[in-house]
């Protein structure tokens, strides 16, 4: 019989396709290997999923052989493999899409093998395949210049809205994105509104300064049983073999179509007590969680494991990977989006090969070939910067759970803040709870929490209605004990819309629908430092709506203000609202003594974010003002108070998830007050005290807040109650996505679980934002108390999606959701 070879190629399909394999490549193609293969009168790269020798189910004519083996050792580790297979199932994701994932770039040497062979002639696609090896890295940034209204189309257009919103970019980054990105900068350089530059790729800031070794701090008593807890765990495990852990090898293959097995529930004999091998670590803000880390790594480490740790993206600074490094050294692999892919496949061979045995990273860190795996840490558990919201639509929390249990390692959620998911996990039994109810320092104690209702006070002697008497009086105290704030307000830009003061009329993006947000832009005439360093008094804040730029932050567009209303053609426009921008202008306007900056996501282009962070540590910053960016992680020690400009923003959202969302950043922001021997103090202004969110975060009452928000969930039906899926269905004709879903809802309702009633179908409807890069968006929800028939139903639904519908409608499906907008 033949040698055929499953392969999974970079197409938006489901299957793998069968490939012969040569005999002069018999003993070397293994699952997980990459391998080069003609498809559609093209070569791709594809990667070997099973290699057997057996009948073909089709016409052996028509099989084609591999055209080429380009590892000769497997990128992808039978471990991960096999956990990418059931990733792809249980999202309904194609197989070759979820393997990108976590695919290094190809080397360069290895494309030059490829041509020595020969392989290379005719039609080659390596898709996104990147590659790696050259000495030079092209960069683009915008210049000063202003174009002339309407002189920009296309991408041309858009790469400058990018360029001018996030900073410098790699050409390649930039070209991930729009598909004709090189001729549009060549147009852009030429008209001198783009720089073009090469150089060498800067080495990875996490590891720009040397960082001396630590001592590892006295644990408290709930620190040193979490950390005892976890290493009886690790203790547990199977001891390393040095290759293929026996939880894996012993592995039966899962047929094809089988329900993959959520973590946590795989058989075991009767009357026997499962041992603990997944926990939620719940401790306060400042409780010392990161110090369970630590410990835990060193127990792994010690043990002959590979360990691996996942942050949200926020959340990965400089600073926190230095206390990793104090530790361990530089013996450690740090995966981030800021990673050239020079840098990125170093630290992925330093992974594969063995020699680095610790990664941290954010969400796509999840698919580090990290050797030997025994550990997992997913901190910040709750962020919802974990589900991956474009392409394969994963959920890496829920995710890591299930790849540490494939692998036989152990899995630590951690947060202050857990989520409703968690906890209904420990409540099950899945999850077993670990707590550290008291900051790590003796000294520390929570802040003193204040609301502010704003129906009662008024403006302060800023004038603004959102800076009220008791915040200026509090920043006032603040700034005379020489102690430091933080002001948060989650809306970036000057001011969040623009609006005509004759007819009403809200500037809204041609695109999307939505507003269009105002920033202003650093003013010329900014007040200038004194000689003696300190800066000069403030003028009075400018609000005149002249200059500065209207951007959406959905799509990225950018563009001039207009002179007049686009409507009526008043010359009317007036600023409606407040943005970090305005707020920093603002406040220093009112404390012209006071070193006020600003951290958001327009401030933290490159290193800026990590120099802010770094003067407000240095005492050099006496008020931050930002967004959620300011509320992760850091440990900002003579931060005494904290105010909440608006506590009411992230409530009102059309959301099942908003209450616990708000309640998370509250509980956060205040956490960063008060962390050391200075009492802090948070001040918390709304509208709505009495909205449980913010009652209970002002208590500091976590499980109070978890308790009712599950009960609340149940009485509704939604998470963890009941399993949800959202088809998010989207045309460029309003009229296709409406038909298409309609058709969806109505397959889904006569299918044989919807008919039974079994799955809940919710829809068609317009998406609360529904409209959104000049797309056109439609909604169904299934909603079901089990798992099993939402997945019938999907996998009935996948085959019309696939076969059935309008070829210009694009649906996705979307299981587990977490943004609903």
């Amino acid at each position: 019989m033949p040698l055929l070879a499953d392969v999974a190629v970079p197409v938006p399909l489901s299957q793998a396709f069968t490939y012969e394999v040569p005999a002069a490549l018999a003993g070397e193609v293994r699952p997980g290997a990459r391998v080069l293969c003609e498809f559609h009168r093209r070569k791709l790269l594809g990667v070997v999923l099973a290699v057997s020798e057996r009948s073909a189910a089709i016409d052996p004519s028509k099989i084609k052989p591999l055209a080429a083996l380009v590892d000769a050792r497997p990128a992808l580790p039978a471990e991960l493999l096999a956990f990418l297979q059931e990733l792809a199932a249980y999202y309904f994701a194609p197989i070759g899409e979820v393997l990108r994932l976590a695919l290094p770039a190809i080397e360069r040497e290895q494309v030059r093998a490829l041509k020595a062979q020969g392989e290379l002639d005719g039609v080659l696609d390596l898709g996104r395949s990147k590659q790696v090896g050259g000495r030079k890295v092209a960069y683009a940034s915008a210049t000063d210049v202003v174009e002339e209204p309407g002189t920009l189309r296309g991408q041309a257009a858009a790469v400058l809205a990018l360029l001018r919103a996030n900073g410098e970019q790699p050409v390649a980054r930039i070209e991930e994105r729009f598909g004709n990105a090189r001729s549009a900068l060549k147009k852009l350089a030429e008209r001198n509104l783009v720089a073009l530059d090469e150089r060498e790729p800067p080495r990875d800031p996490f590891f720009r300064r040397a960082e001396e070794r630590d001592v590892p701090p006295e644990l408290n008593a709930a620190q040193a049983e979490a950390a005892a807890r976890i290493d009886a765990a690790l203790a547990a495990l199977a001891p390393s073999g040095g290759g293929e852990h026996p939880a894996i090898a012993q592995q039966e293959p899962r047929p094809a179509g089988q329900e993959p097995r959520p973590a946590g529930q795989e058989p075991r004999p009767a009357g026997q007590e499962p041992r603990p091998s997944a926990f939620l670590l719940f401790g306060v803000t400042g409780s010392g969680k990161t110090e369970v880390y630590l410990r835990a790594i060193k127990s792994c480490l010690d043990r002959g494991r590979g360990a691996l740790v996942m942050v949200p993206e926020i959340a990965l600074t400089p600073q926190l990977v230095a206390r990793f490094r104090a530790r361990f050294g530089d013996e450690l692999a740090v995966l981030h989006s800021g990673l050239s892919d020079a840098d990125r496949h170093a630290m992925w061979a330093s992974l594969h090969v063995g020699k680095v045995r610790v990664a941290i990273g954010a969400r796509s860190a999840l698919f580090a070939p990290v050797p030997d795996l025994g550990l997992i840490l997913v901190d910040e558990e709750h962020d919802g910067s974990f589900k991956q919201e474009e392409g394969v639509r994963y959920h890496a929390r829920d995710m890591a759970l299930l790849r540490a249990h494939r692998a036989g390692a152990v899995c630590v959620l951690g947060s202050a803040t857990p989520s409703i998911e968690s906890v209904a996990l420990v409540r099950r039994g899945k999850l077993a709870e670990l707590r550290l109810p008291d900051r790590a320092h003796r000294e520390a104690s929570l802040p003193e929490v204040s609301l502010v209702d704003l129906r009662r006070f008024r403006a302060g002697p800023s004038g603004d209605p959102l800076i009220s008497l008791p915040l200026h009086r509090a920043l006032e105290k603040t700034l005379a004990a020489k102690e430091q704030a933080i002001l948060f307000l989650n809306r970036r830009g000057f001011a969040p819309s623009v609006v005509c003061g004759s007819c009403g009329t809200l500037t809204t993006c041609d695109a999307c629908s939505v507003a269009l947000t105002y920033h202003r832009g650093r003013r010329r005439d900014a007040r200038p430092p004194s000689p003696g360093g300190a800066p000069a008094p403030a003028a009075p804040l400018d609000e005149r709506p002249e200059g500065g730029r209207l951007r959406c932050h959905y799509c990225d567009y950018a563009g001039p203000l207009p002179d007049r209303c686009g409507a009526c053609g008043a010359r009317n426009l007036l600023l409606e609202g407040l943005g970090t921008e305005r707020l920093e202008a603002t406040i220093a306007g009112s404390f012209p003594e006071a070193r006020v900056a600003r951290l958001d996501r327009d401030v933290a282009g490159k290193d800026r974010s990590q120099a802010i962070l770094a003067r407000m540590r240095e005492g050099k910053i006496d008020i931050l003002v930002g967004t959620q960016m300011v509320t992760k992680g850091h440990d900002l020690p003579n931060v005494t108070l904290v105010g909440v400009v608006n506590a009411d923003a992230a409530l009102g959202l059309p959301d099942f998830r908003a209450a616990e969302r708000g309640f998370q950043l509250l509980v956060q922001v205040a956490g960063r007050a008060g962390r050391r021997d200075r009492p802090g103090r948070v001040l918390i202004q709304t509208r709505n005290p009495e909205h449980p969110a913010i009652a209970f975060a002002a208590a500091h009452d976590v499980p109070g807040f978890l308790e009712r928000e599950i009960r609340d969930r149940e009485e509704v039906g939604y998470p963890p109650a009941t399993r949800l899926a959202l088809l998010r269905i989207d045309a460029v004709d309003e009229s296709v996505g409406r038909g298409a879903a309609a058709k969806l809802a109505a397959h889904a309702r006569t299918c044989p679980e919807g008919v039974s009633r079994r799955v809940e179908v919710l829809g068609p409807s317009a998406a609360p934002i529904a409209r959104l890069r000049g797309r056109y968006r439609f909604r169904v929800l299934l909603r079901a108390r089990d798992r099993g028939p939402l997945r019938g139903a999907l996998a009935a639904l996948a085959g019309l999606i696939r076969d059935g519908l309008d070829r210009n409608a694009r649906v996705i499906i979307d299981v587990d959701p977490v943004a609903m907008l």
